[in-house]
């Protein structure tokens, strides 16, 4: 499987089974309804864990330009790879998105809030103050980025060996990501985050995450979901590539 692919297909199913869980628990009439805040956040570090799994050993699972952009400010990963790994994350995002959709076509039409819909595809924030959401996404980024860099670099080991796994397209090594051994340490990560600092913006903390599945609500025929909130749509696409910047200037000091 090419990187490309990879992070299409690990892009994918993180959004699947995360906007997944959450149609579960927001949209009317699902076997989840109301089951909360600690179904989502366990279904998006599972999510995580899925997706790493799957991918790692073709594309390091990124699956987050965040991730990518921090590992290349670091110097873990190839520039020129960037714009390639972010555009199948956002087109893997954006699928992704459309199969929850199919999946929940029938509990869309029996949901009358358009801020339910809109909550299955994007985040928004609990109380909007431009400056604080943007904060709550730099601060959940570094967190983010930075557990990553100590389970991207070299120098990390386990008992089982190196959860390092090199990319290398055409013989060529183009950087580090993520391999599958890492896929339980950062879905725990996530589901950490998502406890702790998601209750003011739903923890977007990935661009493709929140922008693909977001332009997708904008376009699928959902029957009286309201604005796609394109006012705030900037704050999860900014903050988690500052905190990803933060991260890996913190990360190379020490």
């Amino acid at each position: 499987m090419s990187p490309f692919l990879g992070e299409f297909i690990g892009t994918a199913i993180l959004i699947l089974l995360g906007n997944g869980v959450v149609a579960n628990v927001v949209l009317n009439q699902t076997k989840g309804n109301n089951s909360g805040w600690i179904v989502i956040t366990l279904g998006w570090g599972m999510a995580v864990f899925t997706a790493v799994y799957v991918t790692g050993q073709f594309s390091g699972a990124h699956i987050n330009p965040a991730v990518t952009v921090g590992l290349a400010t670091a110097g873990l990963f190839d520039w020129a790879m960037v714009p390639m790994y972010i555009g199948a994350q956002m087109l893997g995002a954006a699928f992704g998105a459309l199969l929850v959709w199919l999946a929940y076509k029938d509990h869309f039409a029996a949901t009358e809030d358009g801020g339910a819909k809109l909550a299955v595809h994007s985040t928004g924030p609990a109380i909007r103050n431009t400056g604080s959401n943007l904060i709550t996404e730099i601060i959940g980024t570094v967190m983010l980025v930075f557990g990553v860099f100590y389970l991207a670099s070299p120098g990390f080991t386990s008992i089982d060996g190196e959860l390092l796994q090199a990319i290398t397209i055409d013989g060529q090594q183009v950087g580090f990501g993520l391999g599958s051994l890492s896929a339980l340490p950062v879905g725990l990560l996530v589901l950490a985050i998502g406890l702790s600092l998601g209750g003011p913006t739903g923890y977007a903390i990935n661009p493709a995450r929140d922008l693909g599945p977001r332009i997708m609500h904008a376009i699928l025929p959902i029957p009286n979901k309201g604005s796609s909130d394109w006012g705030y749509a900037w704050i999860p696409v900014v903050g988690p590539i500052l905190g990803a910047v933060i991260a890996a200037y913190i990360f190379m000091a020490f």
